[in-house]
């Protein structure tokens, strides 16, 4: 599911639900669908009742950050933020409107992250860990070193040139005193 433009970006794509946001160190703990279940609580059903852009739910003794729409996400460190594709001509618009639409997003959702060190984007359908019959590999998911601390979480959705349009969702790390924080 991970999609290679021709700026060399990783993009995880979704195969129709929420991308999720595990911290590695309880990816075993993530379990994603139960395709034999004929109820919807398993985790990916969990990431689903995500309303909006994003929101957080427990795993194992950890967060994980929901991504609540299916759109193709990658992680740009430069800038410290998921960017969801929307519609764009290419990659080098998509990826070469971020910064414009940083500085004109009117952030709107916003939740607090407890992050305990890397995390892994995958599509919340796959298990963290995939089993001898899995389908998929370590290209199903990308990596993403983030320090451990507490993180204000925003999410804006951005227009920043005709034909490219995005979600981003911005991390801002806060200090240990900082309840508020400042926009990502």
């Amino acid at each position: 599911m991970v999609k290679y433009g021709n700026g060399g970006w990783e993009w995880i794509e979704s195969g129709g639900g929420p991308l999720i946001v595990v911290p590695e160190q309880v990816l075993t703990s993530w379990q994603g669908c139960d395709f034999e279940s004929t109820t919807n609580d398993d985790d990916y059903g969990r990431a689903c009742e995500v309303e909006g852009y994003l929101g957080v739910i427990p795993v194992a003794h950890a967060q994980a950050l929901v991504l609540g729409e299916p759109w193709p996400a990658t992680y740009v460190p430069k800038h410290g933020c998921f960017v969801c594709w929307i519609a764009a001509d290419s990659e080098d618009a998509m990826l070469g409107s971020v910064e414009q639409a940083i500085g004109e997003a009117s952030w709107e959702a916003e939740v607090l992250w407890e992050v305990p060190g890397p995390v892994v984007l995958l599509h919340s359908g796959l298990p963290g860990v995939p089993g001898p019959d899995a389908e998929f590999d370590e290209l199903d998911r990308l990596r993403i070193d983030l320090e451990v601390g507490r993180y204000l979480v925003r999410a804006a959705y951005a227009t920043p040139a005709p034909r490219t349009t995005m979600v981003l969702v911005g991390l801002t790390k806060l200090s240990p005193d900082d309840s508020a924080g400042t926009t990502p």
